[in-house]
């Protein structure tokens, strides 16, 4: 059952889905973003989560310090030695995160039709009359009528540990709010959110420049993910003060889309950004829930003919607790896949969940499925239409590529690159076989130390669908002779071969550099 069943245009036979899915090398084509925390950060549980197919490790500052992250990470490079996998890691800022302070830690529970104050007082304690917050501007931001929720897992939308507000009056900086329903909020840190109201705080706070800066700059992060982008503006900033510290000049910024504001700006953001994180939970609380399917798909849709990453959260909150999805989760699942995305994000699942590793299991398994049905064919017209003529000399390389190796049934695309952009723009057009991205490390100087680049390149195609890299030898320079080219060709065909993704007989398609010009070629191998 391969790419030539299109779910969408040809009758599917029912015993055929039965059939039980081959194993292969890749868990599926569809990256899955882990978030490592108290149920997750063994050596053992992140070994497991790397074997099962996670190739993003985010580490979410909402919550622990730094050094409870550092031990993490140490962890986590202890792992990807153990199990040969690379690794990317992403940093999630906390940005303008509203906050109930609760510092007794004991349960609050609170009744339908009573009242209870919000109030900017942190000295005060939580209760179920009283809730201190971490801002002082929510009474200049609400009127009465706006919808306040509250809760420790405010985003999962289970109404037993979240709880919906009703602003009825603002008394100088407290605001007196109506409960709607009945709730046990349980744990230290709650946050709140008021929906589709501007909160007046930058969305890269002191405290997130301070963690980036240190802890970022010191693990070198891939990725950072920028919680609760608002404006292009924001990505701008958050480039400025990457360019500033040393290596991370190299990281990209994956802007979360987590409210209407980030909605309206969302094609500007897009151009800024080098990805998208869809973060449901929040939007899901900012729009009506029948929009958000929408959302999800418009914005997959742009994400997909920018040829950026996008990255879609909150997919199976029920295994947080169980170790079967359930059915709409399932089919969400596969759904987001359909609809263009490259990467599944698990926060609260692997993060707190009693079952990190067959959480990231199950969504890999559901993934690899729906990737059987995808679309190729029609995503592919769709693409090339959007790009239009004339096309850059890179963007016809890649299309054609692909083309050849739909045409030829090649089992694999081998693309040499320096940056990672030919092996990216490759993967844009979705082919339906793995793409091997070789990233030949360059040599750089500044002026004091000789150092190599390519890693960071060579990470961040872990969160792009269809694109697994390998790092080649850095005495074999992208672009050179023949004999070169023909060495680090064999290195990776052998590092095919090793993984199971190529067999005698198979055609290969390269894509490469020889001198000045870009060459695609056709390989059919031996035994």
């Amino acid at each position: 059952m391969h790419a030539s069943h299109l779910l969408l245009e040809e009758p599917i036979r029912m015993a055929s889905i039965l059939e039980p899915s081959k194993a292969s090398f890749f868990p599926a084509m569809t990256k899955i973003v882990g978030t490592l925390g108290p149920k997750s950060r063994s050596v053992e549980v992140i070994s497991g989560c790397l074997k099962a197919g996670m190739s993003v490790a985010r580490f979410d500052f909402s919550w622990g310090d730094s050094e409870y992250h550092q031990e993490t990470l140490e962890n986590l490079k202890a792992a990807v030695k153990n199990t040969k996998k690379l690794c990317a890691v992403m940093l999630d800022t906390v940005g303008p995160e509203l906050q109930v302070v609760n510092k007794s830690e004991k349960s609050i529970s609170l009744l339908a039709d009573g009242l209870v104050v919000l109030t900017p007082n942190q000295e005060k304690e939580a209760s179920s009359e009283v809730l201190p917050i971490n801002f002082d501007g929510l009474s200049k931001a609400v009127k009465p009528g706006d919808t306040i929720f509250v809760g420790q897992y405010l985003f999962t939308g289970s109404e037993t540990t979240s709880v919906w507000l009703e602003v009825s009056e603002v008394k100088d900086s407290d605001v007196i709010c109506v409960i709607k329903n009945s709730a046990t909020l349980a744990g230290s840190l709650f946050t709140l959110h008021a929906s589709q109201i501007r909160i007046d705080l930058p969305t890269l706070s002191d405290q997130d420049k301070e963690v980036i800066s240190t802890w970022g700059v010191q693990n070198k992060i891939d990725f950072l993910s920028l919680s609760y982008t608002r404006h292009a503006e924001d990505v701008r900033q958050a480039r400025e003060c990457l360019s500033k510290l040393g290596d991370l000049y190299q990281t990209q910024i994956f802007a979360k889309i987590e409210n209407v504001e980030g909605l309206t700006h969302f094609d500007e953001i897009l151009q800024e950004a080098d990805g998208i994180i869809l973060s449901r939970g929040n939007l899901g609380i900012d729009l009506p829930p029948e929009k958000v399917f929408l959302f999800q798909k418009a914005a997959l849709y742009k994400c997909n003919m920018a040829g950026k990453p996008a990255v879609v959260t909150r997919v199976v909150d029920s295994m947080t607790g169980n170790l079967r999805p359930t059915r709409a989760e399932a089919t969400d699942v596969a759904n987001a896949v359909l609809d263009g995305s490259d990467a599944i994000l698990l926060g609260a699942e692997t993060l707190r969940g009693l079952y990190p590793v067959e959480t990231i299991s199950t969504v890999g398994k559901i993934c690899a499925e729906a990737e059987k049905v995808f679309n190729q064919d029609m995503y592919f017209k769709k693409t090339v239409k959007y790009v239009g003529e004339p096309m850059t000399h890179l963007e016809s390389i890649a299309s054609s590529a692909v083309r050849a190796a739909i045409k030829v049934k090649a089992s694999v695309i081998i693309c040499f690159t320096s940056s990672g952009r030919a092996a990216r723009l490759i993967a844009k057009y979705r082919p339906t076989m793995p793409v091997l991205s070789v990233v030949i490390p360059r040599l750089k100087t500044n002026q004091l130390r000789w150092s190599f680049s390519g890693a960071f390149e060579a990470r961040q195609s872990l969160i792009v669908r269809g694109l697994f890299p390998m790092l080649a030898d850095p005495r074999h320079p992208a672009e050179s002779t023949s004999a070169t080219n023909e060495s680090v060709l064999k290195v990776a065909l052998d590092h095919g071969k090793a993984s199971g993704v190529i067999k005698s007989h198979d055609r290969v398609v390269v894509c490469q550099k020889v001198g000045d010009a870009s060459v695609v070629k056709i390989i059919e191998l031996e035994d």
